[in-house]
C-alpha cells in the first residue's frame, strides 16, 4: 500500500502516544480517519485537532476489549465511509509486578485491551477488507516485550507476545488466501507515551489491589524508561508509516535493543537457561 491521500484508516488507541500520532500522519497524507479511544475527552481532542485541519473524522468512544463496542466501531466505519484501507490495532495498557501476584482483574484487563481488542480488529475488519479487493495493511502495535521475557511484567509480556504471533499467522493466511493485505507488527522499546499511566482508564469491573512491593518497583522502573526515551511517539509513527508503504512486516524501532533479542533466540537454540534480558542495559532493569 503505498498510495493513501482519501483512503481511509481505523485506528484504536487514537486519544494519546502512537494512535495519535498515527491519526496526524494519516490526516497529513489526506487519509479519511475513524478514531477510537476509550478516554472521550482526549479522543474528543485529537478529532477537533484534525477536523480544523480539514480532515473527515469520525471518532467513536470504544472499549476494544469488547466485541460490541468494536462491531459498532466497524459498523459505523463501513457505514460512514464505505470501505476501509488501514487498520491500526494500537490500543494497549500494562501491569507490572512479580507473575504471582498479579491479580484476575489485571490479567483480565490487559489480555482484554491488548489481545482481544487485536481479535476483535482482525475478525471484523479483515472479511471486509479482503471482499474489497484492494491494496490494505494492517499495523497490530505489539512491543519489544513481544520478543522477549522480561522479568516483572507477565502480563505485559503474555499479551504481547500473543500480538506477535497472531500477527505472523496473520501475515500467513493472508497470504494462503492471495488476498491484497499486508500486516506490520510494530515492536517498539520505551517511547515517551501514555502506556505508563494506563491505569487512569481502567475499568471499574477490573479493580486494582493495593500495590506490591514488586508492582511499584515496576511500575516505577516503566515510567523511568518511558519518560527517557529518546525516540517519539511522531518518530515512530514515521517508521510505520515507511513499513506500510515497504509491505515490510516486522517494524522495529529501537536497534539497539535486537542484541537482547538475539541472546533471547540465542538462548532457546542452544539449549540454554534464560539469561537476564536487563543484562545489555541494567540501568532500565526493575529492582524491588
Amino acid at each position: 500500500m503505498r498510495e493513501f491521500a482519501g483512503k481511509v484508516a481505523v485506528i484504536t488507541g487514537a486519544g494519546s502516544g502512537f494512535g495519535r500520532e498515527f491519526a496526524r500522519t494519516g490526516a497529513a497524507l489526506g487519509m479519511k480517519l475513524v478514531l477510537a479511544d476509550i478516554q472521550a475527552d482526549a479522543l474528543e481532542a485529537v478529532a477537533e485537532e484534525l477536523r480544523g485541519g480539514g480532515a473527515e473524522v469520525l471518532a467513536l468512544r470504544t472499549d476494544v476489549s469488547k466485541a460490541k463496542d468494536m462491531e459498532a466501531l466497524a459498523d459505523g466505519a463501513f457505514e460512514k465511509f464505505g470501505s476501509v484501507h488501514l487498520l491500526f490495532n494500537n490500543a494497549g495498557v500494562g501491569v507490572g509486578g512479580f507473575a504471582w501476584e498479579n491479580s484476575v482483574a489485571d490479567w483480565e484487563w490487559v489480555l482484554g485491551v491488548n489481545v482481544w481488542s487485536v481479535i476483535h480488529g482482525i475478525r471484523l475488519f479483515v472479511p471486509r477488507m479482503i471482499a474489497q479487493d484492494e491494496q490494505c495493511h494492517v499495523v497490530n502495535t505489539a512491543s519489544v516485550a513481544g520478543l522477549l521475557s522480561a522479568q516483572m511484567m507477565a502480563a505485559y509480556n503474555v499479551s504481547k507476545h500473543a500480538v506477535v504471533t497472531l500477527s505472523e499467522t496473520l501475515f500467513q493466511d493472508l497470504r494462503v488466501a492471495g488476498a491484497k493485505i499486508g500486516v506490520t507488527v510494530l515492536c517498539p522499546a520505551f517511547v515517551p507515551t501514555g502506556i505508563s499511566t494506563s491505569e487512569r482508564n481502567r475499568p471499574a469491573e477490573f479493580p486494582a489491589a493495593e500495590p506490591t512491593a514488586s508492582q511499584r518497583a515496576a511500575a516505577a522502573a516503566t515510567e523511568k524508561a518511558v519518560s527517557s526515551g529518546k525516540v517519539t511517539a511522531a518518530e515512530v509513527a514515521g517508521k510505520v508509516f515507511d513499513c506500510i508503504r515497504e509491505n515490510r512486516f516486522y517494524c522495529l524501532t529501537h536497534p539497539k535493543i535486537l542484541g537482547s533479542v538475539a541472546m533471547r533466540l540465542e538462548d532457546i537454540l542452544e539449549g540454554r537457561n534464560p539469561r537476564d534480558p536487563f543484562s545489555l542495559k541494567p540501568a532500565v532493569a526493575p529492582k524491588v
